[in-house]
């Protein structure tokens, strides 16, 4: 009789004998923190020597620091300043503004070089860089706080930085205010931090590289701006790192062609009173002058001022208006008065107090009222009014509605009153510098 339960039957080579080992969980004693930085890229890993600090809820400050990489100046120190998108890095994506925080590639290869040979020379490098759209603000949404656009651009500067590894300051502006270039607020927190506001620095062997330059197809020219204002010479990123030649430049605004160079002794005052009761309108964009004009000129004749800043309605205005005519005073209305159908009011109240109406027109360009509103609204001294920064739809507003105005609307005479700054030492520093 043959047993089967006992027999046994060779293995054959193509079976497994058994069943796979079960796989055992094993413990590692590596941290998860560990493995994350182990399996992160370099260009995103955080640096451990890197800083970063806010200024007047404004600007953003990073520095990444290796001091004892570098190497000691005998003489004044010299400093290579960035701005930073458009000149050291571009997005990889191709778009304007970055996707994310890794959404960024090197202007060109040799940027990394030239930075680093520049430390090997002996520069304080530094990125000075406007960042209108990272907010710092922390915006709530579904209840939480998000303040991605930070994250995003210290985790790109960071990368950079970590590449780089040399180094490096970067200063950013948020703002529209005395931060952002072409004002030099950047590099005078930038000199303030290093003192060389006290010590000084070498300012005909320093530079400042940026893409905005004022060339055909430039965004603007604030970057050739800023240079200009900090007193330290100018190229563009193809000049520097590329050796191209300088580019030809569209005609940009230049403040100091509005500086005082006319004579004024025995020169006739811009206005005088021609009737003894008069109604005077002003027309021109906001930032053309118009206060400034009357104070100096209109208030010293005791006209009565009417202004819609101050009053903030039309109907006010005319409110007011009517009960000086009535009054028998002269008065000054300085508003903007754009068009005809605006005019139109103040010619028809002329006629009804029958006196003669006059017309100060202030043909400024866009570009001037933009930097005298820039101007005023970052320094009191200038600003008696304590005006505030106007945004740009103001001005667009004006060159939308404007008509030039012409005696064939009612007026006794025109008066053109061309712009020129006129003020002490100290404002015409100021003023002279470029602001937008």
């Amino acid at each position: 009789m043959t047993s089967t339960g006992s027999s046994k039957r060779p293995a054959s080579p193509t079976r497994s004998i058994s069943p796979p080992p079960l796989k055992r969980k094993v413990e590692s004693s590596i941290s998860k923190k560990a493995v994350s930085s182990f399996f992160t890229p370099a260009s995103q890993k955080k640096p451990e020597k890197i800083s970063w600090r806010v200024v007047n809820n404004s600007l953003v400050a990073g520095k990444y620091a290796k001091e004892s990489d570098r190497k000691q100046a005998a003489e004044k120190p010299k400093v290579a300043a960035f701005d930073l998108d458009s000149t050291l890095v571009s997005t990889a994506s191709g778009n304007t503004f970055p996707r994310n925080s890794s959404d960024w590639k090197w202007w060109h290869t040799t940027v990394p070089s030239r930075l680093r040979q520049l430390i090997e020379d002996g520069y304080y490098i530094v990125i000075i860089s406007n960042q209108k759209k990272v907010s710092l603000q922390k915006e709530i949404k579904g209840g939480r706080s998000d303040s991605k656009s930070l994250t995003n651009f210290k985790e790109r500067v960071i990368a950079v930085m970590t590449d780089l590894d040399i180094p490096i300051s970067v200063y950013a502006a948020t703002q529209d205010d005395k931060y952002r270039k072409p004002r030099i607020g950047m590099w005078e927190e930038f000199l303030d931090e290093y003192d060389f506001d006290v010590t000084g620095i070498d300012l005909t062997n320093s530079i400042f590289v940026g893409d905005a330059a004022g060339r055909p197809n430039d965004h603007s020219q604030v970057d050739r701006g800023f240079a200009v204002n900090a007193r330290i010479p100018f190229k563009t990123p193809e000049e520097f790192f590329l050796d191209a030649a300088p580019e030809a430049l569209v005609e940009a605004f230049d403040p100091t062609l509005y500086l005082k160079s006319d004579p004024i002794d025995g020169v006739p005052p811009l206005f005088s009173r021609q009737s003894p009761q008069e109604l005077v309108i002003f027309c021109g964009s906001p930032g053309a002058g118009k206060s400034t004009f009357y104070w100096s000129y209109l208030e010293p004749l005791n006209y009565e001022r009417v202004n819609q800043d101050t009053l903030k309605t039309r109907a006010k205005c005319i409110k007011v208006a009517k009960e000086h005519l009535a009054a028998g005073k002269s008065v000054a209305v300085d508003n903007t008065n754009a068009d005809p159908d605006v005019r139109s009011y103040w010619i028809e109240i002329a006629k009804e107090f029958h006196v003669p109406i006059r017309c100060v027109y202030f043909p400024a360009s866009q570009e001037l009222c933009r930097h005298n509103n820039a101007v005023r609204a970052a320094n009191q001294n200038l600003n008696p009014e304590s005006r505030t920064l106007l945004p740009g739809i103001a001005f667009g507003d004006f060159q939308r509605r404007f008509k030039e105005p012409t005696l064939t609307e009612g007026f006794k005479d025109i008066i053109r009153a061309d712009f020129r700054f006129r003020g002490d030492d100290e404002a015409k520093n100021i003023w002279q510098q470029y602001w937008i």
